[in-house]
C-alpha cells in the first residue's frame, strides 16, 4: 500500500473518532446509577399569545409566590425554553451553545404538592428524550434555600430549576476559553426562562448567591457538574 493511502487511511480514522468523541460529548450523561422512574413530558408550544416584545417588557424578578402547584405542561414548557430541542434532526436546542456541544445540565427540585401530578422530589431533565429523570424523593427545599444563605424564594416556590454546567464538555475543544462560553450559554438560558415564565403567567427569579459546594453535596451531583444557577418558579404573589 503507497504511503498516500496510508495517509488517507489515518486521517480518515481520526476524523471517524473525533466525530464519535464529539458524538458522546453532546449526549446526556446518565449521572446516577439508579433512577426511580422516567416521566415523558408533554410537547412543548411553539406558538403563544404574548409577543417576545411584550415579554421583554414586562419581565421581572419575582421572588414570592403563591401556594400553588405547576402543572406538568408548565413545567415541561420551562424545560424546554431553558434547554429543549429545537431541530430534532440536529439536535440543535433552544439556546446558542459554543460548538453545539450543550455542556449544560438541568435539574429541579419539586416542592410538596409542587407540581400536579408529580412527587416531591429531585428530578434531571433529559432533553433528548424531553423526559425527566425522578432521582431521589423527599422535599428539598428547605435545604436547598440553605446553600443559598437561607433565601425564600427558593423555600417557598414550588418548583426550583438548576442550571449545571459541564466545563470539560466545552473546554476539550475549546481550551479555557471554554469556561466563558459556559457562562454565556447558562445566561441565555436563564433569560429564555424569564421569558417563558412571563408567557406562562408565571414568575421566577435567576439566583446567582450561593454556595457551590453546598448545592452539590445537597444535591449529590456529579463532581464535574458545576452549579450556575438557582432558578424558583412559581405563581407571583402579587
Amino acid at each position: 500500500m503507497s504511503k498516500i493511502m496510508k495517509v488517507i487511511q489515518l486521517v480518515v480514522l481520526i476524523s471517524l473518532l473525533g466525530a464519535v468523541f464529539l458524538f458522546i460529548q453532546n449526549q446526556p450523561v446518565e449521572n446516577f446509577n439508579s433512577v426511580e422512574q422516567v416521566i415523558v413530558l408533554p410537547d412543548p408550544e411553539t406558538t403563544g399569545n404574548l409577543s417576545v416584545e411584550e415579554a421583554i417588557n414586562k419581565r421581572r424578578s419575582i421572588r414570592n409566590f403563591q401556594e400553588k402547584p405547576l402543572t406538568l405542561k408548565e413545567l415541561a414548557q420551562l424545560l424546554w425554553a431553558a434547554q429543549g430541542i429545537t431541530d430534532k434532526k440536529n439536535d440543535l436546542r433552544t439556546v446558542p451553545s459554543a460548538g453545539a456541544i450543550y455542556p449544560l445540565e438541568i435539574y429541579i427540585v419539586i416542592g410538596e404538592d409542587g407540581v400536579n401530578g408529580l412527587t416531591s422530589g429531585f428530578y434531571h431533565f433529559n432533553p433528548i428524550r424531553n423526559e425527566l429523570d425522578y432521582i431521589r424523593k423527599g422535599d428539598m427545599r428547605l435545604n436547598l434555600s440553605n446553600t443559598a444563605y437561607g433565601q425564600e424564594s427558593i423555600k417557598k416556590a414550588p418548583v426550583t430549576i438548576i442550571i449545571t454546567g459541564v466545563y470539560s464538555r466545552t473546554q476539550n475543544r475549546y481550551g479555557d476559553r471554554g469556561i466563558q462560553y459556559v457562562h454565556m450559554e447558562a445566561g441565555h438560558s436563564g433569560q429564555n426562562l424569564y421569558l417563558q415564565a412571563e408567557a406562562l403567567e408565571l414568575g421566577t427569579v435567576v439566583i446567582g448567591s450561593f454556595s457551590n459546594e453546598d448545592v452539590q453535596t445537597v444535591l449529590k451531583l456529579p463532581n464535574d457538574h458545576t452549579p450556575l444557577y438557582l432558578v424558583p418558579v412559581g405563581h407571583p404573589a402579587n
